[in-house]
């Protein structure tokens, strides 16, 4: 069994693909290190690079297109290990699509090596131009020369932050500069130039890699930033969010037999969530099983809030709510949100401020004043009728909720208790 870090010696590659090379410099770089095979976690993406997986005997992760980088930070913030070398691979298109995964790696300095393979145009697809190829070199998109400057990515990555970055021509043994950049603690950045055989050959007969490098202002050199590598420091947290919840333990019963749905819309800003809370912990109380989901534009506090509850005596495997049973519309906001789900409704209870237009629908119309309890209560205020004139919650599960919660102070409570004497079940 080879317990190196290359499987064989027979490499997926076309022949006189750099890429070959690279991956047998890799191996001795990190042999000569004495890095065993499951301490190294190598990281590729999409492009020929990325075939080297299966010739690897160590932790491998294959990511999306330009995505190696972004996969290689997250393994660096969670391995911090000094004994595990993560090293990326990355193709020069890659590079071109992550770029700013790059950035963000060298501005943080994260202790990994970003190991580019930079054949000037895309392998894989078709020899298309990418960001870092020299602006006079052909490919299949260009074939009278890139008319574009390239990117230097070693001069964004040293300008990012990077502890360490270098170029280096993809020609001659040159494990030695690799297992220098693999030694250094903090990001590393290996850029090696090479010329696709398939098709950097095939377009630009006769130019040599070195020639191609020095017209492009692209000089061998190795760039270093002193600072420390990347230290995480965890902020303030829960490790767990369902600790800080305060438990509901049932109390009260609820005559509700059936699975019934609920939709709650209004306007953002005006405590739609926070009542729709209340009637979900509410119905908690009654030993009832809840869902709750909410639904708002990005823009806080502008345009509609919707939530909706779905409340069963029995378990809900599914929280989705086409046509509701009852929907309670308390703005123009809100009803224009609903409207489609409201035209639906056949049957059920439509409770809706009375200020609003009464849209087309086969549910029964129960017109109240939901606005006169104000804005920020008008949907809090519907939450208590609903429960009050259909008996499916006992009105008290509310009032307790919202005493449990500690807001009692905060909202019309002794207000909402008096009308109420008002509203037949």
């Amino acid at each position: 069994m080879n317990t190196g870090i290359l499987k064989n010696t027979q490499l997926p590659y076309c022949k006189g693909c750099g890429h070959d090379l690279i991956a047998r410099m890799t191996a001795e770089a990190l042999e000569k290190l004495q890095f065993k095979p499951l301490d190294v976690i190598a990281v590729t993406d999409i492009g020929c690079h990325g075939i080297i997986d299966k010739c690897l005997n160590t932790h491998t992760v294959h990511g999306l297109h330009g995505r190696s980088p972004a996969l290689g930070a997250g393994i660096s913030f969670g391995v911090d290990d000094p004994s595990k070398k993560i090293i990326v691979f990355i193709g020069d298109g890659g590079c071109t699509i992550g770029l700013q995964h790059i950035m963000e790696a060298a501005r943080l300095n994260l202790n990994m090596t970003l190991l580019v393979h930079n054949n000037m145009l895309y392998g894989m697809t078709g020899g298309q131009t990418s960001g870092l190829t020299p602006s006079g070199f052909c490919t299949t998109t260009s074939f009278d020369g890139n008319p574009f400057v390239a990117y230097d990515l070693c001069a964004l990555a040293h300008t990012a932050g990077a502890g360490y970055v270098s170029r280096i021509m993809g020609l001659g043994n040159f494990a030695d500069k690799l297992a220098e950049a693999f030694s250094y603690k903090g990001f590393s950045l290996v850029e090696v130039m090479e010329i696709c055989p398939s098709y950097g050959v095939k377009y630009n007969p006769g130019r040599k890699l070195k020639e191609i490098a020095e017209s492009a202002a692209r000089p061998e050199g190795t760039w270093l930033n002193e600072r420390q590598q990347f230290h995480y420091q965890p902020g303030k947290k829960s490790m767990d969010l369902l600790a800080e919840l305060k438990p509901v333990n049932p109390s009260m019963k609820a005559v509700l037999n059936t699975p019934t749905s609920i939709v709650m819309s209004g306007s953002a800003g005006e405590g739609v969530q926070l009542a729709a809370n209340f009637l979900a912990r509410a119905a908690m109380l009654c030993d009832l099983e809840v869902t709750q989901k909410g639904s708002y534009p990005v823009t806080v506090g502008v345009g509609f809030s919707t939530a909706e509850i779905n409340m069963s005596p029995d378990p809900i495997y599914f929280h989705g709510i086409g046509i509701p049973d009852y929907a309670l519309i308390t703005s123009v906001d809100g009803l224009a949100h609903s409207l489609k789900r409201i035209n639906g409704m056949t049957k059920g209870l439509l409770f809706i401020d009375e200020s609003l237009d009464i849209p087309d629908t086969g549910a029964t119309i129960i017109r109240h004043d939901f606005r006169s309890m104000g804005a920020r209560n008008a949907s809090l205020f519907s939450a208590f009728v609903f429960a009050k004139m259909t008996g499916l919650l006992p009105v008290e599960s509310l009032f307790e909720i919202i005493n449990q919660s500690g807001k009692q102070k905060k909202l019309p409570v002794e207000k909402i208790r008096e009308r109420l004497r008002d509203i037949k079940q």
